[in-house]
């Protein structure tokens, strides 16, 4: 073992390296230990730590000692030290260039997410969509309201916003401090503080409370109050849709939300900022087929229905029958969107026109009556019948309206005395599998899929398991269960042209600001039912029963009107209610080229003799000369002179009395009963207007001015 002077050693390695083959000599060694280096502990490295702080001393140690922190210290050590910088290099490279991605590429989504951190947003209601009839008068708007919001880390004294935040809402201390103390950058204080009076946002505003916010939002108006309530629906205190047409095309109704953007510290203090207005966006507009002053008349009718028969129930509809388009609809019970919560479930969701199935009674003969001609199974002038008051079906007596018939008639009479004995011989001749299938032609027995929300189907019998009676009584409108919007749609078709539409109640949807068309709805045909031959002879057969028949009563001088009655029987728990009737009377004019159908309905009128003729078709017959001057449709003096019974009303018609004095116009009118309205002596508007038909004592007003 060689001894050797450590820092000697060190130098004369330096100079003449592996000369003298100590190095050699335990290379070997060396090259093993090199090997094995990987597997060497913690404790390895430490002790060749130690022997290099050795080799800084004079000592004298062995030379494998010094061999080996030759081999370590000056030759391992450089190449970790060259590794070392080679990774520090690295790192920093890939600092700078992460910095230089950051500061570059993604310097605008990290300051948005910067300035989210210390900003604050005011919310902004975009304005709900107006819903508007078809000739642009407003059926739903808004009116601007406001609302209170608290941004809890501004409010400097909480004690004091409580009480008089509390005070001003009229609730209580406690409930008010839950708002106050909340960990929340916005607070909308819920529901107290929401949709305020004017003077309640005035008491508020005049505190001028730091973090209490007063922000402008709307609230859903409806200019008609009860009007079409059904169809139009109400909104939830967010302005959500919660039925009809709110709800179903809330999307398109509901606005988008803006903003009033400030700038806060972390404890929430406002900052000397710009602030940034963010402009919310108004829902769409929609415009329907309604015709408000159609709608309006339909409305007074059904009002004064109620008030005079006390009905169980009442509807009504007005329709295009050469589209589909509905014109009005309404029922009864109604309510008023405002304020929906003072309403039971019953009466606010009971569309009762599309909702509401039941017996149609006479109104259905007319399918019977267009099925039979369309398959020329009878003649109305030439085939008779011969009318006992009864007659018997599979062991069953059925029954005519009227006690011991009408004895003998032809086919037209039949139709205009809604002869029940008639029809079911009509029935009987066309067969089950004729009828049924004409039947669901005109669409009974599936949805119409008219475009409002709770559509029923009605109910029919299975073909293949029914047998002479039940088609007997089909044939009159007995055994089957139908909805109004069915009916009037199935009429339309019997009356224009033999085309069954699609009913609809949205003809477009706007643009909010111009309220130009962005979306358009047609009119849908669904099939052929008919023939136009076959349509015109059940147009005359329908005329005939106003002027001749049972629909006496809807009759309008110079204006041909046509129609059916109906008194169907109402069931319950499988059986015929006894004097409990559904009411009603589905006309149309002008009868030889329809441009309006009503259907009326009057569900067990009190105090009145229950028929369809003398309490459904007089109401049909008032929405139908309102619908005259809506439409401005022309008389026409053409249609069939209406056969006069023995004590029944006589007609007269109305005579123009603009510009005259009210005396003038009340010596002209003597037919009638006059009502005054206005200031004045001249005569400026008269209702009904010059021309008219009218039963004679029925009232006229005018209107004067000076």
């Amino acid at each position: 073992m060689i001894n050797v002077n450590v820092k000697s050693y060190l130098l004369l390695e330096r100079s003449i390296g592996d000369s003298h083959g100590e190095f050699t000599k335990y290379s070997s060694y060396y090259e093993n230990r090199n090997n094995r280096r990987k597997k060497l502990n913690i404790k390895y490295y430490i002790s060749r730590l130690i022997i290099y702080f050795l080799s800084c001393s004079n000592l004298d140690l062995p030379s494998y000692i010094l061999l080996e922190v030759n081999y370590v210290f000056f030759k391992d050590i450089h190449v970790r030290i060259r590794l070392f910088f080679v990774v520090v290099i690295i790192l920093f490279l890939v600092i700078i260039g992460k910095v230089i991605y950051i500061q570059v590429f993604e310097y605008d989504k990290l300051s948005n997410l910067s300035s989210e951190l210390w900003s604050r947003n005011l919310p902004i209601e975009g304005s709900r969509g107006l819903i508007y009839d078809r000739n642009g008068v407003v059926l739903a708007d808004n009116v601007t309201t406001t609302s209170l919001v608290l941004i809890p880390n501004q409010i400097t004294d909480k004690k004091k916003v409580t009480k008089e935040l509390a005070s001003i809402l009229n609730v209580t201390e406690e409930e008010m401090k839950k708002h106050v103390n909340k960990k929340t950058s916005i607070e909308r204080v819920h529901p107290e503080g929401r949709r305020l009076s004017f003077e309640v946002a005035d008491k508020i505003a005049a505190l001028n409370l730091d973090g209490v916010y007063l922000v402008k939002e709307s609230k859903r108006n409806y200019p008609y109050d009860t009007n079409l309530s059904h169809v139009l629906g109400y909104v939830g205190i967010d302005n959500q849709g919660l039925s009809g047409l709110e709800l179903q095309y809330d999307k398109y109704l509901t606005g988008e939300y803006g903003s009033i953007k400030y700038y806060s510290d972390a404890k929430g203090n406002k900052l000397k900022l710009s602030e940034i207005y963010e402009q919310p966006q108004d829902g769409m507009n929609i415009t329907l087929t309604i015709n408000n002053d159609i709608q309006l008349a339909i409305e007074r009718e059904l009002d004064n229905a109620v008030s005079k028969y006390n009905p169980d129930q009442a509807l009504g509809i007005v329709m295009d029958p050469n589209s589909g388009a509905i014109l009005a609809i309404s029922s009864r019970p109604n309510f008023s969107p405002s304020s929906y919560e003072n309403y039971t479930e019953e009466v606010i969701n009971r569309n009762l026109p599309i909702w509401a199935t039941y017996e149609p009674g006479s109104t259905f003969k007319i399918i019977t009556l267009a099925t039979a001609l369309e398959e020329n199974v009878v003649d109305l002038d030439n085939d008779h019948f011969y009318d006992g008051g009864s007659v018997n079906v599979s062991g069953a007596t059925l029954h005519c309206w009227k006690h011991g018939g009408h004895g003998e008639q032809t086919y037209l009479q039949v139709v205009e005395n809604s002869c029940n004995p008639g029809f079911v011989n009509l029935g009987l001749k066309l067969g089950k599998e004729t009828l049924f299938k004409y039947i669901k032609s005109f669409g009974f027995g599936s949805k119409t899929n008219v475009d409002l929300n709770g559509e029923a189907n009605g109910i029919l019998f299975d073909v293949n398991k029914i047998g002479d009676l039940e088609l007997a009584t089909t044939a009159f409108g007995q055994g089957v269960s139908v909805t109004p919007i069915q009916q009037i749609a199935a009429v339309s078709a019997a009356i224009n042209g033999g085309i069954l539409y699609q009913p609809y109640i949205v003809k477009s949807l706007n643009e909010p600001e111009t309220n130009s068309v962005i979306t358009l709805n047609e009119p849908k045909v669904v099939r052929k039912v008919i023939s136009e031959e076959t349509s015109k002879k059940v147009r005359y057969a329908l005329e005939s029963v106003v002027a001749n028949g049972t629909g006496r009563n809807a009759y309008i001088g110079n204006y041909r009107v046509g129609g059916k009655t109906g008194t169907a029987q109402k069931v319950k728990d499988g059986k015929y209610m006894v004097g409990n009737y559904i009411l009603s009377f589905i006309g149309f004019l002008p009868a030889d080229k329809p441009e309006v159908v009503v259907y009326i309905a009057i569900d067990n009128p009190k105090g009145v003799t229950q028929y369809g003729g003398t309490v459904s078709a007089p109401i049909a017959r008032n929405i139908l000369l309102s619908s005259i001057d809506a439409l401005n449709i022309e008389a026409k003096n053409d249609g069939m002179e209406k056969e006069y019974l023995y004590g029944a009303k006589k007609y007269a018609t109305v005579s123009d009395v603009v510009g005259l004095t009210a005396t003038e116009a009340t010596k002209k009118l003597k037919e009638f009963k006059v009502e005054f309205s206005g200031s004045g002596n001249i005569v400026s508007y008269q209702s009904p207007s010059a021309g008219s038909m009218i039963y004679e004592g029925e009232t006229i007003k005018l209107l004067l001015k000076e």
